[in-house]
């Protein structure tokens, strides 16, 4: 009998906030399993889920959370926690597994990650990511262990590492074992992978490598990135630079905090390749996308339509998220209708905004007038909260560039203060 009732766990993760509106519109029940379950509640498809409290960490809580669950998907990793982290992994995966026989739960989905595990000198990351699937193994529930290297998607954060870099360094220095290969993935190719996985009985207990068809080295992803963004880039491959110097740089520009960016560099030592295309039979409808088209449609995904608004649960931010600059603010609005709104038609650094995108009653998006530094958005949207309207205002830049890397890192937030500030002192509205 196909499963109905599936539980999601790291629903505020990349790979999960993504997989859960296609469960929904496929048909199934979907419970998440979240740590801090305040934080979902920005998301769209939040009202049509349920949520458990919970953490793999804290067996205790687990047994709740699986209760009448047919299959289970275990998309989480510990990196964030630093060092310790390959541990605790292998707690948590254990924890899990124990939970889940326990409860009858029938089928668990793991996506782990790609490399060969005979390598001598495989990255902590790799090997923690394939000594979590073995795990998961361990209770005897049933496991299909899908295993990726390079995602390539919007918010992805090997993605987000390749894009701002590309972007950002018209000399893409780096160590020279950035010759390693991969054949990354694109991230529909990925959730289709995860949603057929529950109606093909035949994958569960196996190990299945996915990638595109073509193999590329690291420091040729990012090239052929830059190559479609048609910005010019020299790489230059060098001795004796440490992971942790990578890291640190990667931290101060991208959107991928150090205590990730270390072992992803580190795993960046060893080739990531699909060994065995055996198990891609199972799923022959999937002809997965070479990296080229990938990127294209990561890139026609990097709008204020398609990305995820993961802060909606603050205030005030400031973020690099998607490949966009974002600064976001909320102030309690002092209009009804967006469709009369005197909204500040200038902003400075040359933006623009004249190009009226969508209006309705409660949406407002302008877009700027073409400028060198990329493309931007400014938004006004009107909302209930806590029993007062509020005004949310959100600037968007996709860079164009260094040009518009140095915009977004040092102008940005300059160009949100002074719309925000005309806002305030307009007569109408008046906030």
């Amino acid at each position: 009998m196909p499963p109905k009732n599936i539980l999601v766990t790291g629903a505020t993760g990349y790979i999960a906030s993504r997989l859960i509106p296609l469960l929904l519109a496929a048909g199934y029940r979907v419970r998440c399993l979240a740590r801090q379950p305040e934080r979902l509640k920005g998301r769209a498809w939040y009202p049509k889920v349920e949520v458990a409290a919970g953490d793999v960490t804290r067996p205790e809580t687990l047994p709740a959370a699986m209760q009448g669950i047919d299959a289970a998907y275990y998309l989480i990793h510990s990196m964030s926690a630093g060092h310790g982290y390959d541990r605790l992994d292998l707690e948590s995966a254990r924890n899990f597994a124990q939970a889940a026989k326990a409860a009858g739960v029938a089928h668990i989905i793991y996506v782990g990650g790609l490399a060969n595990p005979a390598e001598p000198k495989l990255a902590l990351h790799l090997k923690s990511r394939i000594e979590s699937g073995a795990a998961l193994r361990e209770a005897g529930v049933p496991v299909t262990e899908f295993r990726a290297g390079v995602i390539v998607g919007p918010g992805s954060v090997s993605f987000e590492m390749i894009r701002f870099i590309a972007e950002q360094f018209p000399l893409m220095v780096g160590p020279r074992w950035l010759r390693h290969r991969s054949q990354p993935i694109a991230t529909p190719d990925i959730l289709a992978y995860l949603l057929a996985a529950l109606e093909t009985p035949a994958c569960r207990g196996q190990v299945i490598e996915l990638g595109c068809e073509r193999e590329c080295s690291y420091i040729g992803i990012m090239a052929e990135y830059a190559h479609i963004r048609g910005l010019k880039r020299l790489p230059l491959l060098l001795p004796l630079i440490p992971p942790v110097f990578m890291a640190f740089f990667i931290d101060k520009l991208t959107p991928v905090g150090y205590s990730y960016a270390l072992p992803l560099v580190e795993g960046l030592q060893n080739d990531s390749l699909v060994l065995d295309r055996t198990p891609l039979s199972l799923f022959p409808s999937i002809q997965p996308l070479d990296y080229t088209e990938a990127v294209r449609r990561a890139l026609a995904e990097t709008h204020p339509d398609k990305i995820e608004r993961v802060w909606l649960d603050r205030d005030e931010v400031r973020m690099l998220h998607e490949g966009l600059f974002i600064d976001y603010r909320r102030f309690v609005a002092g209009v009804k209708s967006l469709l009369t709104f005197n909204f500040p038609k200038t902003g400075v650094l040359g933006v623009h905004y004249r190009q009226i995108e969508i209006q309705t009653s409660d949406l407002l998006r302008l877009k700027a007038a073409p400028f060198p530094f990329g493309e931007s958005w400014l938004e006004y949207k009107l909302t209930p909260r806590a029993g007062q309207t509020h005004l949310e205002q959100t600037v968007f830049l996709k860079p164009n560039g260094l040009p518009g890397a140095l915009f977004g890192h040092f102008g940005l937030q300059r160009l949100a203060d002074e719309v925000s500030s005309k806002l305030r002192d307009s007569t109408t509205p008046k906030l």
